[in-house]
Parts: C-alpha cells; sequence; structure tokens
C-alpha cells in the first residue's frame, strides 16, 4: 500500500515524487516505457523561460515567475548542466515592435525583473550572427538553457536515493475508486495506493476518464527540431526568439546546455502523441524561419532531426487541481511551455494541494537534495583524471570517441538510480551516441556492456525497451 501513486516519469511527475520524498511517505512512480523522460521531457527546448510571455495572472505566469529561480537551485543541487545565458526576442520592423513592448509590460505585471527593450544595432553588439533587419529586442537576463532529459533522470534519481519506488512498463489500463485507488496495467500488474496524482502528459485526460473526472481534452502538439554539431555551438550566446504567434513562441536559435546549437520547433496539432516523425515541410520550415533571426546558420552541421510532442488545453493554461468529483485525486496537466521552467514551482504546488486534501506531512530527516555528479569525470583535468584511472581503469577505455564517454562512465549509468535499461538509456545518460556518427561506432560496444551488466543475451538487448531489440539472432 503505497501513501501517493504518481502517473507519468516525466520531468513534471519526477519533481514531485522527489518533492514528496521529503516527506516520510511511501511513494510510487508509474511510468509505461522502459524508462523516464519518454515523452514531452525528451524531446523539447530545453530552455528556461524568463516569465515574460504568460498571460498575468494564469497558472502559467505564477508558477514561471516563481520558478526559475527554484530550477537553478535545483540544477546545482541535482547537478544537472545549465547555463544563466539569457534570451532575446526579436521585432523585425516597425510592425512587430508593439508586440515588443507588449511582452515587456506582460513581464513586468508577472514580476519579471531586469528585463530591457533595446535597439536592434544594441543588440547586433550582443550577438553580431543575428539579422540585419532586427529593429528592436527584449533582453531577458534571467533565462536559461538546461538539459531537460538530464534534469529529469536526475529529479527521478534522487527521488529514488531518498526512498521513492519507479516501476517502469507500467501502462495504466484501469483505476478503481474504492477505500483506496487499484491501479492495473496493461500487463496484469497493479498497485494500491491513498492518494493519485496524474502526471501522465499527453495521455492525462485518459487517466482522468478512467476515475470518471474528464473535464479537459489535450490537443497534442508536435514540434520539429534540428540539432547542430559542437562547431555551431557558439553562434549566439543568448537564446533567440522571435515575436510569438498563436501557436507558440517561434522558431528558435539557441545554444544548449551541452554545447550543440538547436533550431525549432515548429507548433502542429497532431491525432496522436505517438506520432514523432520529422518531416520534410516542417525541416524546411523550421530551417527558413531559423534563418530568418540568424541568416548564416550552417545547416550543414545538422547531425540529427527530431520531433517531440508536448500537451496543451483550449484553456491555455495549466491544470493543477485537485479533482471536484473523486476524492484524493490530483490533476496535473496541459503542462505545455513554460512548464520545464516551471516544474519545481509547480511540485510544490502540487505537494500544497495534497496537504490541504488531507495528506499528512510529516518531514523526512533524512532526506538529501544533493545527487551525485555523474558528470563529475570529463569536468576533472587531465592530472585529476589520470590519477582517477589509475584507481578505476575502466574509465581508460573510451567507448564513445565523438562525444569522448569513457567504459567507466557507461557502467555507472547502468547502476545509478533510474538504471539505465537499453541503448537510448545509456545515451541520455553519458551523451554516447549523440554525437557526429550518431551511435554508428559505440552501439555494439554499448549493448555489450548492458548484456554483460545484465547477465542477458546481445539478442535481448533493446535500443528503448519493448520491440526494440537491436539483434534478431546470430550468423
Amino acid at each position: 500500500m503505497f501513501d501517493v501513486i504518481i502517473a507519468g516519469a516525466g520531468v513534471i511527475g519526477g519533481m514531485v515524487a522527489r518533492e514528496l520524498s521529503r516527506y516520510n511517505l511511501k511513494v510510487c512512480l508509474l511510468e509505461k516505457e522502459n524508462d523516464v523522460a519518454l515523452g514531452s521531457s525528451k524531446a523539447n527546448s530545453g530552455i528556461i523561460h524568463g516569465g515574460f510571455d504568460p498571460e498575468p495572472d494564469t497558472l502559467k505566469a505564477k508558477l514561471n515567475a516563481k520558478g526559475v529561480d527554484l530550477l537553478y537551485a535545483a540544477a546545482k543541487e541535482l547537478n544537472v548542466p545549465y547555463e544563466n545565458n539569457g534570451s532575446m526576442v526579436l521585432a523585425f520592423g516597425e510592425e512587430e515592435e508593439p508586440k515588443i513592448e507588449e511582452l515587456y509590460n506582460r513581464g513586468i505585471k508577472n514580476g519579471i525583473k531586469d528585463m530591457s527593450i533595446i535597439s536592434g544595432d544594441e543588440a547586433r553588439n550582443l550577438e553580431p550572427m543575428i539579422s540585419k533587419e532586427v529593429t528592436k529586442a527584449l533582453l531577458v537576463p534571467s533565462a536559461g538553457i538546461i538539459c531537460p532529459y538530464s534534469l529529469t533522470l536526475a529529479a527521478v534519481g534522487n527521488a529514488m536515493d531518498n526512498g521513492v519506488e519507479l516501476i517502469r512498463n507500467f501502462e495504466v489500463v484501469s483505476i478503481e475508486n474504492k477505500n483506496n485507488y487499484v491501479v492495473k496495467s496493461k500487463d496484469g500488474n497493479r498497485v494500491e495506493g491513498k492518494y493519485f496524482i496524474n502526471c501522465a502528459g499527453c495521455y492525462s485526460h485518459n487517466i482522468a476518464e478512467m476515475v470518471g473526472d474528464k473535464f479537459y481534452d489535450i490537443i497534442p502538439r508536435s514540434g520539429e527540431y534540428m540539432l547542430l554539431d559542437k562547431t555551431e555551438g557558439k553562434t549566439v550566446s543568448h537564446t533567440i526568439f522571435q515575436v510569438p504567434t498563436e501557436k507558440g513562441k517561434g522558431i528558435l536559435v539557441t545554444p544548449t546546455a551541452h554545447g550543440n546549437l538547436l533550431l525549432g520547433p515548429t507548433a502542429t496539432e497532431t491525432d496522436s502523441p505517438d506520432n514523432k516523425e520529422t518531416t520534410q515541410e516542417g525541416l524546411k520550415y523550421v530551417t527558413e524561419f531559423a534563418r530568418k533571426s540568424v541568416p548564416n546558420v550552417n545547416t550543414r552541421a545538422v547531425i540529427t532531426s527530431f520531433c517531440g510532442v508536448r500537451s496543451s488545453e483550449k484553456s491555455g493554461d495549466f491544470i493543477i487541481e485537485a479533482s471536484k468529483k473523486v476524492n484524493n485525486f490530483v490533476h496535473v496537466a496541459a503542462i505545455d511551455s513554460p512548464g520545464l521552467s516551471s516544474c519545481v514551482a509547480i511540485a510544490k504546488y502540487v505537494v500544497d494541494i495534497l496537504k490541504n486534501i488531507g495528506l499528512e506531512l510529516e518531514e523526512n530527516k533524512h532526506f538529501c537534495e544533493i545527487r551525485k555528479d555523474t558528470l563529475a569525470f570529463r569536468k576533472m583535468n587531465h592530472e585529476e583524471k589520470d590519477r582517477f584511472i589509475k584507481q578505476n581503469p575502466a574509465y581508460g577505455r573510451i567507448i564513445c570517441r565523438c562525444e569522448t564517454v569513457s567504459e567507466g562512465e557507461m557502467l555507472e549509468a547502468l547502476k545509478t538510480n533510474p538504471k539505465a535499461m537499453d541503448v537510448d538509456g545509456v545515451k541520455r545518460r553519458t551523451r554516447a551516441g549523440m554525437g557526429r556518427c550518431q551511435g554508428g561506432f559505440c552501439a555494439p560496444y554499448v549493448m555489450e556492456l548492458i548484456a554483460k551488466e545484465n547477465e542477458i543475451d546481445m539478442t535481448q538487448v533493446t535500443k528503448k525497451g519493448k520491440n526494440s531489440n537491436m539483434l534478431i539472432g546470430k550468423l
């Protein structure tokens, strides 16, 4: 019997789990995939939004404004790569300049400090590669960039280290609400708990329907991206936006927390959250509008393209509230942008809701907010690495040449909560396979390590869980 069941191990579910692990509670985190962060938390812009964009007095505005500093603090505690690089919103001509003023005034109402409106020339002094057509820009120093899947992995890992149980491959198909919640999976497994938190992303309305409280419909919106090589990572230093439209914040050009350059996303409504295909039309659109901001962006340096699907709702705001129809059930739905920026504030908000509906919170005196730095080895200088390798020889064997990832780091990923279970899991934790060759050289070695660590045959190793075996037999 769990005190709290959380459905969905994305960044929101992970942060809620971490926040609840501060208390003496038995918490279970359910995830339908073979790993955490495989929904919107894996494929997004990784932007820490400054808080000027949401409509004032909405949950988005309040939690974004509160969440930025909380996220920076959590990133330090969890040893997650991030950078407070600031952002710019560009206006191209007099017709777009009023929108810059509007965003500035909205940011003031939301309590965002240190913003300024600068001229096109001032913007180019800061970012020489942006277009000569830029006439004004909104400069937001508080904005930043972070690795979204690293943040999710760290939040879930820290929660697990503090006692939370993660159950993977648990696709919820039914929820019985009697004295407690009895949750059953597609495979026939079941868990029982007193409180239920719905953090299921694009599937949250399906979960709500299972308890008879579906009052919203999630609108899945796909976004296509292009990721450029690290040679292009210094093209711009700020995150570069264009003035937003009804569909979103437009095509951005931004460095990433790992030193690449990212272009995107599109914003296209899709029939299914599982539709993560990139299209010729979408990538052409990304290229065209990225070059509007940065004309000389080098799209010949693209190393991969990808698509993420985010959940939205017709109201345009987050849905975070206790159910009005069933007891001890909390909706955390329609968390699109700026959900990543707001994730820590959202988690604290959810815990307050649970407290208000009767969950007793007793401090966990053994709670530790610090997570071991899983990237510590690559941060060492040559002398430090040399000494470390003498004690740990596996760190001296480089498996992924593109990203310089050692066998030792991969073995650590297979043992650290939440443990990597497949090739993509190792990739997200260590960056093995994220370089120019996209795993062309290192994948067989990664598979060997996974097979050895889990005492399974190579044919049982998967790319991303069920039905994604890398090998089908031996010749």
